[in-house]
C-alpha cells in the first residue's frame, strides 16, 4: 500500500509498504477522505517525531476483521479518532480527557491507503457513521469536536457578541457554531479571501485585521468582545486578542505561538477587568458525538468549506497550499483515488 511519509512540509516522500494484517481485536480499514489539519503543517509541533505518518481527520471503510472483533462488519463506514482516554485517571474523572496520558495507544496516520485500528481505538474509538454523513464531511468530525468543546468551556450562550481572529477552517467553524447558538459574530483576518468565507458562513461583523482591530471592533459592535476565540498563532493577533475582550470577558487560546516566543500578558489591566484566559487542546467523546449529531442533522454545514480534493500523490501541494493558507480553507486528501478532483 502506499503511505506519505511527512519529514518536513517540503519534504513528504510516498512510499511502498507492506499491507498489514489485523490482529483478533483489530481491524484494517481503507481510507477514503483524510483532511489536512492546520497542525498538520505546524513544523515545530511535529518535527520531534519525523519521519512520520500524519493525517488525523478521517473517513475510512471497514477493509478487514480481526477474529475476535464483532462490533462491526466488512463495508461498515467509519470515523475513528486520533486518540482516546482511559476514562478512569484523575484527568479522566474531571473532564480533562486530552490531558490523560495512561492510553499510549494512537491511530496510524491517515495519509496512507490503509490503517491498522489498534485495538484499544477499536473498542473506544471507532464509531460508525450515519448514512447521512458522507466520507468526505466525517473529516470534520475531529475539528468540530474541538471547536464544540472550546465554545463549551468558554460557556458560550445566546446573545454573547464572540469574535473569532482568524477566519481559517477552525474558525470558520467556530464562526458556523456560534451563530447556531444565536450569538453576534465578529470575523477578522488579514486574507481576505478567508474573510469572504466569513461573511458566507454567517458573521455578522467582517473586520480587516491589518487595520486597527480593537477600534474598528467597538465601531461595528459597540463594544468590545464578551468571548475572543484566538485561532491563529501569529503575535500580532495575540497581541490584538488581548485589546479586543470586554470587561468580564473570556479570551480562549485556541491557537498559540510557537514555543520560542514570548507572550506578554498584560495582567493587571485583566485583574481590573476581570479577564478570563482560557486555552482549549483537543476534543473528548462526548465532544465527539455532538460534533456528529450536529453534522448528521444539518445544523453545522461543512461541505460549503471544501475547497480542494486532492489523491495521495499530489499531497505535497496539499500540504503548500495549508501552509500558504490564501487560496483554501478545507484540503482532503483521497488516499484511494489516484486522480484529483475539484
Amino acid at each position: 500500500m502506499k503511505v506519505s511519509y511527512w519529514h518536513n512540509n517540503k519534504d513528504i516522500r510516498i512510499e511502498e509498504v507492506p499491507t498489514p494484517n489485523p490482529g483478533p481485536k483489530e481491524i484494517l480499514v481503507k481510507v477514503m477522505s483524510c483532511g489536512i489539519c492546520g497542525s498538520d503543517v505546524v513544523e515545530w509541533y511535529r518535527l520531534p517525531r519525523a519521519p512520520l505518518v500524519q493525517g488525523h481527520e478521517i473517513g475510512a471503510q471497514v477493509a478487514a476483521l480481526g477474529d475476535s472483533v464483532n462490533k462491526y462488519k466488512l463495508g461498515d463506514r467509519v470515523f475513528i479518532a486520533p486518540k482516546v482516554p482511559c476514562m478512569k485517571c484523575f484527568y479522566c474523572e474531571n473532564g480533562h480527557y486530552p490531558q490523560c496520558s495512561e492510553v499510549k495507544e494512537r491511530l496510524p496516520g491517515g495519509f496512507a491507503e490503509y490503517i491498522l485500528v489498534p485495538e484499544i481505538l477499536v473498542e473506544r474509538g471507532t464509531y460508525l457513521l450515519p448514512e447521512n454523513i458522507t466520507y468526505d464531511q466525517s473529516t470534520f468530525i475531529e475539528p468540530l469536536a474541538c471547536v464544540v468543546r472550546a465554545q463549551r468551556q468558554a460557556c458560550i450562550k445566546k446573545g454573547q457578541s464572540v469574535m473569532v481572529m482568524g477566519c481559517g477552517m477552525a474558525g470558520l467553524l467556530h464562526i458556523k457554531l456560534a451563530k447556531e447558538k444565536g450569538c453576534k459574530v465578529i470575523a477578522a483576518d488579514i486574507n481576505h479571501l478567508k474573510l469572504e468565507f466569513a461573511a458566507q458562513m454567517g458573521a455578522d461583523v467582517i473586520i480587516d485585521a491589518t487595520n486597527n482591530s480593537p477600534k474598528r471592533l467597538v465601531a461595528e459592535n459597540g463594544k468590545k468582545a464578551d468571548v475572543v476565540f484566538l485561532c491563529v498563532s501569529a503575535d500580532s493577533a495575540v497581541e490584538q486578542a488581548w485589546k479586543c475582550v470586554d470587561k468580564g470577558g473570556v479570551i480562549v487560546l485556541f491557537a498559540v505561538p510557537g514555543p520560542d516566543k514570548q507572550v506578554i500578558v498584560p495582567v493587571n489591566d485583566f485583574w481590573m477587568k476581570e479577564i478570563t484566559i482560557i486555552t482549549s487542546y483537543y476534543c473528548g467523546p462526548a465532544d465527539i458525538t455532538e460534533a456528529m449529531k450536529l453534522i448528521e442533522s444539518g445544523k453545522i454545514v461543512v461541505d460549503d468549506l471544501i475547497t480542494h480534493r486532492l489523491a495521495l500523490t499530489d499531497i505535497i501541494k496539499g500540504f503548500n497550499l495549508v501552509s500558504d493558507g490564501r487560496e483554501s480553507i478545507k484540503v482532503i486528501i483521497k488516499p484511494n483515488e489516484h486522480t484529483k478532483k475539484p
